[in-house]
């Protein structure tokens, strides 16, 4: 039974103590009394994610198009999210047809522009992306406009094979023609980053892996304050938050005594704190999920890896070399199947994310109805580095804005700028032209 109350929650609502400040998931005590009783609106949420260097073009697209088609083998690991899915086919990036190898194709991928080559003196690329087009607009709403995230460090210096700064290999998401937002490739600090957000900074990571215990007292009050559905949501935040704060304590925590039980192969020390590249990418997709819940953000991009990837996915069965090499398979049989397993793997995990946003309820909807989650690439064959017929897939409904389940198959070389530009419109942001655009693309709206 719910609670009576004299005045709704604020969205902006937190959880203080000690100097911290954690933000709340969306609870029904911030509906105004007035609307409780129909479906609240939630804000809607804009995430890309992006895997470099292209896909198996021969297992990435769908049979069939509109309601009845059937996922490839790529995409088969979302088949249990097939009615939040919306494939589209035969888009592609003009401006970015142009220039050898990856950088001018990849970097462009939310811009649709033509990258200035550069050595790294007078980097252009002509105009913002497509996510900060968003933030712009509505990035006040929120403690942070957007959040960058990625698992490579920057590149630096110049790849002399085709003259490009490697900078433009390490950024799709742009404020102006000549700023990269820089990507925070750290869980432990993009998880400090979020909960320092919507109050006073604290002292140490020490502090911030406490964090749950220095508001208990409050949430304690909070939760006494709530319904009874209020109370599920919060406690499974919370429960959400306090297994990040373990996991992070014990990435960072020099004292661990394991050991294995079968020697381990060598491989070069990680960068971050995680100690394979799996773990990495799931603590960074938890903090996005984390984030949109909390409504820290409304406005995400996260890249697998740079441009030209060097990570290397001998970790998955049958695998013996690195992204990028894999993606120049010269059509070689057992290539082409290697490069399969490793989009296959990209894939499981944006079903990772998009299966945790479905799991985070928001009256009688959930956090990924109420989102615009797109996967894909800036290339269609890594090994021809084509821009034309991009692998691009969007998840959720942004609130019942976009027409999901479906496989839109459009004619050859339509512009992917159209579906930003639907995109925004769903987002709340709307434009009447981004990049090269012609129009909103037919079909994707609802």
């Amino acid at each position: 039974m719910m609670i009576p109350r004299q005045k709704p929650l604020s969205r902006r609502t937190v959880l203080r103590g000690a100097g911290v400040a954690l933000g709340l998931p969306w609870l029904e005590a911030m509906v105004p009394a007035a609307r409780a009783a129909s479906s609240p609106e939630s804000p809607v949420r804009m995430a890309v994610l992006y895997m470099a260097n292209g896909v198996n073009t021969s297992q990435w697209t769908p049979e069939g198009t509109g309601k009845d088609f059937r996922l490839s083998p790529t995409l088969q690991p979302l088949q249990d999210l097939k009615d939040q899915l919306l494939v589209v086919s035969n888009l592609w990036n003009a401006a970015a047809n142009t220039g050898d190898g990856h950088y001018a194709k990849e970097s462009s991928l939310l811009t649709c522009t033509t990258i200035n080559k550069t050595l790294g003196v007078d980097i252009n690329i002509h105009g913002p992306s497509m996510d900060q087009v968003a933030a712009q607009a509505a990035g006040d709403r929120t403690p942070l406009p957007s959040l960058e995230l990625g698992i490579e460090p920057e590149s630096t210096g110049v790849d002399a094979n085709v003259g490009y700064t490697r900078v433009y290999g390490c950024h799709i998401a742009w404020s102006s023609p000549t700023t990269p937002l820089a990507r925070e490739t750290n869980a432990a600090s993009v998880y400090a980053r979020l909960f320092r957000a919507a109050g006073p900074a604290v002292n140490s990571v020490k502090q911030d892996t406490l964090l749950l215990d220095r508001v208990l007292d409050h949430s304690k009050q909070m939760r006494s304050k709530l319904g009874v559905a209020d109370q599920a949501r919060m406690d499974e935040y919370l429960s959400i938050v306090r297994s990040l704060e373990t996991r992070m304590e014990r990435a960072g925590d020099p004292k661990r005594t394991w050991k294995p039980l079968v020697p381990l192969n060598s491989a070069p020390k990680p960068a971050e704190n995680p100690a394979t590249h799996q773990e990495h990418v799931r603590l960074m997709l938890d903090l996005i999920a984390v984030a949109f819940q909390s409504d820290t953000t409304r406005i995400s991009t996260f890249m697998f890896g740079n441009a030209v990837s060097g990570v290397n996915f001998r970790f998955l069965e049958g695998v013996t070399d690195t992204h990028h090499e894999i993606s120049h398979h010269s059509k070689n049989p057992e290539k082409l199947r290697q490069y399969a397993v490793i989009n296959r793997w990209h894939v499981e995990q944006y079903g990772y994310l998009l299966r945790k946003l479905r799991a985070m309820k928001e009256g009688e909807r959930s956090v990924l109805d109420n989102s615009m989650i797109l996967f894909g690439s800036a290339l269609s064959d890594g090994n021809q580095h084509d821009p034309h017929r991009l692998p691009l897939v969007l998840a959720g409904n942004a609130g019942g804005r976009i027409s999901s389940g479906q496989h839109l198959a459009y004619t050859e070389d339509s512009p992917a700028a159209n579906l930003y530009v639907s995109m925004l419109d769903a987002f709340g942001t709307p434009v009447e032209r981004f990049a090269d655009s012609t129009g909103r693309l037919p079909g994707v709206l609802a």
